[in-house]
């Protein structure tokens, strides 16, 4: 293990050795022996434990299990009831989760900086909170081999026979999708090539917001087809489906999600509990759900 002297001023790192043992404590956290290393010239101390993102946390042990958990089509509240400890803890560990997972997919984006993509799949996704009185859009991007690159939730208006009961008992709703596809698009600038080929349906607005950001862009469309049974509705019966990389991975968030189920009293409460959600779940399905 290299050590690095937590006293900036110290001038320890042109000694040799300059770091000697100085005991160990027990982590009841996660019921570890963790050793202590001491300076030699600052005599100050640092061990495994120092600067660490869950510094001070009393159950560490808890965050890799409920990160399988909450991916695997769990509830925060079940959750919570599985791993016998109170749902505002739950709570607490999801959004440190979401936390890390978020500048994890920073540095997850990074590898395509000096490999920028020649083809991107996007597309949005619908989804409420509380009520599909309010609903949101989640405005995805991946490649073709899965990889989940960025997500934007948004909120949209009520749309068919619901915008007449939303606006009486919620009022107007702002759309906001437009601004979410501006970010998705400013974000991928700089994973994808000028010249890269996307990938969507026959939405009008994209092609406004695409050129926007990539002027030197090829477009292809794909006419949207009827669901299939299987999939989450989000499979199409097409014998062959161009944007299938994307409709799978919607599918798969459908599935592993629970606030996304097709069918479900497990809803999304706000906008931000989603956008923590999609993080996490970005996370686990790029590092252990695509095949090698």
């Amino acid at each position: 293990m290299k050590h690095r002297c937590p006293q900036l001023s110290c001038s320890c790192s042109s000694a040799d050795r300059p770091f000697v043992a100085h005991g160990s404590f027990y982590r009841t956290s996660d019921s570890r022996t963790i050793y202590r290393w001491q300076c030699k010239n600052c005599k100050k101390t640092i061990s495994r434990a120092t600067g660490h993102p869950c510094f001070k946390q009393h159950k560490r042990r808890l965050n890799h299990p409920l990160y399988g958990l909450i991916c695997s089509g769990v509830s925060l509240r079940r959750a919570a009831r599985l791993l016998r400890v109170n749902r505002i803890t739950i709570v607490r560990k999801f959004r440190f989760l979401a936390e890390r997972c978020q500048l994890n997919q920073l540095r997850y984006l990074t590898q395509f900086e000096n490999a920028a993509l020649e083809e991107v799949i996007f597309d949005e996704m619908e989804t409420f909170e509380h009520t599909k009185f309010k609903p949101l859009s989640v405005a995805l991007a991946v490649t073709p081999r899965r990889q989940i690159l960025i997500t934007e939730v948004a909120q949209m208006p009520a749309k068919g026979l619901l915008a007449a009961r939303s606006r009486k008992k919620y009022g107007y709703r702002k759309d906001e999708r437009p601004q979410a596809l501006r970010n998705m698009f400013a974000r991928l600038q700089k994973v994808a090539k000028p010249n890269a080929l996307f990938k969507s349906d026959q939405n009008p607005s994209y092609p406004y917001y695409l050129f926007k950001s990539f002027p030197g862009a090829r477009h292809e469309t794909t006419k949207g087809g009827r669901s299939a049974i299987v999939g989450q509705g989000e499979l199409k019966k097409l014998g062959w489906d161009p944007i299938f990389s994307l409709n799978h991975t919607a599918a798969m968030f459908r599935a592993n999600m629970s606030r996304l189920f097709r069918k479900t009293w497990c809803t999304t409460k706000t906008a931000r509990g989603l956008s923590d959600h999609l993080a996490i779940y970005t996370q686990y399905h790029n590092e252990n759900l695509l095949l090698a």
